[in-house]
């Protein structure tokens, strides 16, 4: 079976998806794909940034080869580094489409730029985050965000949350459903038979057996005992100041962090610019920079492609072993 091209979606437009999507263009194109945005902007960047680049029909043609277009166009002419509301809709409905196309199987996966949450928010929309959208709109119920290098994998049970909403959002239900979704696309996806999952506390010294905080106790532990009754191979609570420790992650397949900034700058600072954000538990692949618009970098050329490149790859890997 011919697998179906990946879909790229190029983000804020004010920001530097657009000019990393012309940048990614520049290098042999492995495998098919589909450009997502409006195509007058992308030959704006690339003349900005003196790249070639150049349309021919439904395709953009560049040294690396050529991408077939889902053309989506602007609402109001972008400048880099300079949001606007007006451009809210075109961001909308870009990843609207590139997620129905995956879900009719058009796309076999989608790899995604970043996005300006906040304009998306000031428009109107009730939007999080690239996760929690593509999720809603699959009618998937528990999303896990994951950024991975070759060395270390860091899955979340809560994402996008004040710290202040943290630990209700930690029940035995959310993290039951978390931690069976990393396993079975571990298994799945990454072909890992038995993945050996380690799981932070909530709390310092994951809780000091309840003299610094009850959620362990409550919690934590009594999802553990019973899915590793199921089978599934849990390690843990690992107090989250020591989960990382070279020691740890030896033993460790991926460690399942309790908050976003638990367990995201640990795996930032090993390796920023090589982390692959991928959403796991929806029906087709997904993968995404480790980093944001980077308004102030828009537009000048500065901006590192290789987040958005790697990205790419890990997508064609996932994909390709389904086909």
């Amino acid at each position: 079976m011919t697998m179906p091209p990946l879909v790229l979606t190029t983000g804020e437009p004010a920001g530097v998806g657009p000019e990393l999507t012309v940048q990614l263009l520049q290098r042999p194109l492995s495998s098919p794909l589909v450009i997502a945005g409006d195509p007058d902007l992308l030959l704006e960047r690339a003349a900005l940034l003196s790249l070639p680049l150049a349309r021919k029909g439904d395709a953009l043609v560049a040294p690396g080869g050529e991408a077939v277009l889902l053309p989506v166009a602007l609402g109001a002419p972008s400048i880099p580094g300079s949001l606007d509301v007006a451009n809210a809709a075109y961001v909308i409905e870009m990843l609207a489409g590139a997620t129905d196309g995956c879900l009719n199987g058009e796309f076999s996966g989608m790899v995604t730029a970043p996005v300006q949450k906040s304009t998306l928010i000031e428009a109107g929309n009730d939007f999080v985050g690239h996760t929690e959208f593509l999720a809603q709109r699959a009618g998937v119920a528990t999303p896990v965000m994951m950024l991975a290098t070759d060395a270390l994998r860091v899955a979340l049970v809560t994402i996008h949350l004040p710290l202040s909403e943290v630990p209700r959002a930690v029940t035995q239900d959310s993290l039951e459903a978390v931690l069976r979704v990393v396993d079975s696309d571990l298994r799945a996806r990454f072909g890992i038979a038995a993945p050996v999952i380690g799981v932070c506390g909530l709390n310092p010294h994951a809780g000091e057996a309840g003299h610094l905080g009850q959620e362990e106790q409550d919690v934590i532990i009594p999802v553990m005992a019973k899915l590793s009754d199921e089978g599934l191979v849990l390690k843990g609570p690992l107090p989250a100041d020591t989960a990382f420790t070279q020691q740890n992650l030896q033993t460790l397949d991926v460690v399942v962090a309790m908050f976003h900034d638990q367990g995201l700058p640990v795996i930032k600072h090993a390796g920023f610019g090589d982390v692959v954000n991928i959403t796991l538990g929806l029906p087709f692949v997904r993968t995404s920079v480790d980093h944001g618009t980077a308004l102030d970098l828009a537009g000048t050329g500065k901006a590192e492609v290789a987040s958005l490149s790697r990205a790419l790859d890990v997508a064609i890997q996932l994909s390709s072993d389904h086909f």
